[in-house]
């Protein structure tokens, strides 16, 4: 079943987690679709043909019960579980992410930065160690390694991306601005910063 749910819908998942967490921090016990659509700022009917995707979780006449189901997305999304993640570059972006703490309040574990810069190379950064980006293949193949992050120039993207992949890795965090060109079975999340703010800028320019 997990292989026929959509693309969209998994991508809905963590904003329902992130809405019921503040939810439960503001005291709200339960949630009925449509208080929760408006929320959202989706249809109540998406919002319960998602939540069907994976045994509904509400009652009718009493609607969602926000700590359980918030639990219950938790465990859809794995965050019980530990993933370990590498960042290849250790600029200003790649040292921002590993000292953000809340990632770890979710079960994301930085393992390691890799840089070219050997100045940077031996020195940590909130407890990660940043090692020679030409150790990352045998760091990899010894240890066991879920995500990898890209935050490295757009040129060195690809070959780092195949490196990893042939290392075993299947799961990529994808900073760079650059389509990756990998295999179909990996998994790549691009997360395109420059895209965000053109789309800011296309609204502002037609705001008027």
């Amino acid at each position: 079943m997990k292989n026929q749910i959509s693309k969209a819908v998994i991508s809905r998942l963590p904003r329902y987690y992130r809405y019921l967490r503040e939810l439960i921090d503001q005291g709200v016990e339960r949630i009925s679709s449509e208080e929760l659509s408006r929320l959202m700022k989706a249809t109540a009917s998406q919002i319960r043909q998602d939540l069907n995707h994976f045994g509904g979780f509400g009652q009718q006449g009493y609607g969602y019960n926000v700590k359980s189901l918030y639990k219950e997305i938790g465990n859809i999304l794995g965050v019980e579980q530990a993933h370990n993640i590498i960042v290849l570059g250790a600029g200003n972006l790649g040292r921002a992410l590993v000292k953000y703490n809340g990632f770890s309040q979710h079960g994301f574990n930085f393992c390691s930065l890799f840089d070219v810069d050997e100045a940077l190379c031996g020195k940590s950064v909130n407890g990660i160690g940043i090692r020679p980006i030409n150790e990352v293949d045998d760091y990899v193949r010894s240890h066991e390694i879920d995500i990898a992050a890209l935050t490295i120039p757009m040129d060195k993207a690809r070959e780092m991306s195949t490196l990893l992949y042939d290392a075993g890795i299947r799961y990529f965090w994808n900073f760079t601005n650059i389509d990756l060109q990998l295999p179909d079975d990996a998994i790549v999340k691009d997360v395109h910063l420059l895209d965000s703010l053109l789309e800011l800028s296309y609204r502002i320019c037609n705001a008027k």
